[in-house]
């Protein structure tokens, strides 16, 4: 397998899931310092590397100095969750850090408990989103065959930071945007003084 050659004298940046999107929408990746690598499952969006989250074989060991990851995690199965935070962990410099962005069950839940399911909860570039979609992914583009899209897991954003820390991460900071249903989390590989790890994750957190 033929793995990426990175261009000296950047930081490096592995985009993982990137769909159709490139570091340029990414708070805190859109300056020059940034060379980027686009990673994905489909082909269809042009990525560097076509792989899956559990299976990075490509991109070579302690390699990147920051990983970006929004709303893909829970497109696996729970099983598949630790295998690849793992790849996260070892793709990543010991001074490396993953950004993390997923749906939070817990505003979820009590979307539906309050039996809003089917309700638009928030706009979006594919249009209205509601419960339902965060759940098990968003039915337009289900129905439009990328299947892709479908969700098979979901997290509390305790659960998320557990799972990090089984996977070798040594310190996260972020938290819950219970408007927009969603979870942040700034992972970092190595051990970080709290305050230097805030200061680091508000460049990169919404």
């Amino acid at each position: 397998m033929t793995q990426f050659a990175a261009p000296p004298a950047t930081r490096q940046l592995l985009h993982v899931g990137c769909g159709r999107h490139d570091r340029h929408r990414l708070k805190g990746f859109g300056g020059p310092e940034w060379n980027e690598v686009r990673l994905d499952i489909n082909p269809a969006v042009k990525p560097d590397i076509v792989g899956t989250l559990t299976d990075m074989a490509a991109v070579p060991s302690a390699s990147v100095d920051a990983l970006y990851s929004s709303h893909n995690i829970e497109h696996l199965y729970p099983h598949e969750v630790p295998l690849a935070l793992a790849e996260f962990h070892r793709v990543l410099r010991d001074d490396g850090f993953a950004v993390i962005t997923c749906p939070d069950l817990q505003a979820v839940a009590a979307a539906v408990a309050a039996n809003r399911l089917l309700e638009p909860l928030y706009e979006s570039g594919m249009g209205p989103i509601s419960a339902i979609d965060i759940l098990y992914g968003h039915r337009g583009e289900i129905a439009a065959g990328n299947e892709f899209m479908a969700h098979r897991c979901g997290f509390t954003y305790d659960v998320l930071l557990s799972a990090l820390f089984d996977a070798g991460f040594r310190h996260g900071c972020g938290g819950r945007r219970e408007p927009a249903y969603d979870l942040w989390i700034v992972a970092f590989k190595s051990p970080m003084n709290p305050e230097a790890a805030t200061a680091i994750a508000r460049h990169f957190l919404p």
